[in-house]
């Protein structure tokens, strides 16, 4: 059921307004206010999908009515209505934030168009910010040893800059989780991030991936295909286990790096793309250009911000926190209650050499949680987290 507010001093006005709604839709539940003071009011105290609001109205405009608005509940759509209307208005609640503007009397058609486009918006943004909230809890970043706030603080100085990024690091510490972490906070964080694995792409399909191809430029090519520089485009590009890129696809991603335009596999036309590198590898690149499978002016362009992610060994203080973490988002996916690890467990758990670092911790975790006791014990940990 979408709730819609309709703010106009003429009664004559709301009755048709509310009869137009209701004999469009069962779905359309509405509200009525008489002036601009009481439909902020309104707004305050309830929460509105759509809003339609006069601009001529006496105590309050509709003008002022729309910047109240903004700052209560930003995310309501508000067309403004007005039998005053001319360009200037029109151009002015624009600009303010409002979704549309239609001058009285409002075409019917045009109406019910702006409403039914208004409401499927309001609906997209507030899906939105729920997947928003998703990706951020799975990509929280837990614990406050010296190493990761170390980590945090570069975090924040670095996210709003447009700085490149190069996060280094073993097998399962968060690299990826680094490399999120940098887009939520930066300047692009209503773009997209999109991953690439360098390391699980062929090498003669990673040129394709990350620049796309044109139809026929090779075998299985059956249509045009844009590739990840294009989808990320005012957006962050994670490229993950860099150093297993292939010499070829290198010297491109040095080109795109240094000119911010790349060409499609099979076409030598150019196109522009406005993407913010983050880099990640396992390996030690310096060993890497010495021995000729890593270039060093790609290392250069890469490596202007050095992050270093340690290993889980090296943050034990952080473990009692990440066990916790992992006990409580594992309980809600499987819809059961988080179980408590005594003090001796945790101890215990300390003391383990995580060749797997974070990612093995939370496997162990998970299997405590489906075979352990109502707590967790020492004993749970010697007989079910024992991998040694």
């Amino acid at each position: 059921m979408s709730k819609i507010l309709i703010i106009e001093d003429e009664e004559a006005i709301r009755r048709v307004l509310v009869k137009i709604l209701t004999e469009e839709s069962k779905d359309y539940q509405v509200f009525e206010a008489e002036d601009g003071l009481a439909g902020t009011e309104a707004i305050k105290k309830s929460d509105f999908d759509l809003i339609l609001c006069d601009i001529k109205m006496p105590k309050m405009d509709g003008v002022e009515v729309l910047e109240a608005a903004k700052k209560i509940k930003p995310e309501i759509p508000i067309v403004m209505i007005s039998g005053h209307g001319d360009l200037d208005t029109a151009v002015n609640t624009m600009r303010l934030g409002a979704y549309d503007y239609i001058s009285k009397p409002p075409d019917l058609n045009r109406l019910l168009n702006t409403i039914r486009n208004a409401l499927d918006r309001k609906e997209l943004v507030v899906e939105n910010k729920r997947l928003k909230r998703k990706i951020s809890q799975n990509y929280e970043m837990v614990g406050d040893s010296v190493a990761i706030s170390k980590i945090k603080s570069i975090i924040e100085k670095v996210a709003p800059t447009e700085a490149r990024v190069l996060i280094t690091g073993p097998n399962g510490t968060g690299k990826e989780l680094v490399a999120h972490w940098l887009h939520q906070k930066s300047e692009r964080s209503n773009g997209p991030m999109v991953e690439v694995n360098c390391a699980a792409i062929p090498s003669e399909l990673i040129e394709s991936e990350l620049f796309g191809h044109i139809k026929g430029a090779f075998t299985g090519a059956q249509k045009d295909r844009a590739g990840k520089f294009e989808a990320a485009n005012k957006g962050t590009l994670f490229l993950d286990e860099i150093g297993d890129m292939s010499l070829s696809a290198q010297a491109k991603v040095l080109r795109a790096l240094q000119e911010n335009k790349i060409q499609r596999v099979g076409n030598d036309k150019d196109i522009n793309v406005n993407v913010r590198v983050v880099a990640a590898t396992n390996k030690d690149l310096k060993k890497e250009i010495s021995e000729g499978r890593f270039r060093e002016d790609l290392y250069h362009r890469l490596a202007v911000i050095l992050i270093n992610v340690p290993s889980l060994n090296d943050r034990r203080d952080d473990i009692p926190l990440l066990v916790d973490f992992f006990s409580a988002k594992i309980a809600s996916e499987q819809g059961t209650i988080k179980k408590h690890f005594s003090v001796a467990a945790l101890k215990l758990l300390k003391g383990y050499n995580w060749t797997g670092n974070i990612r093995e911790l939370r496997n162990v975790v998970e299997r405590l949680i489906i075979l352990g006791s109502n707590e967790i014990s020492e004993n749970d940990v010697r007989t079910f987290a024992s991998k040694l």
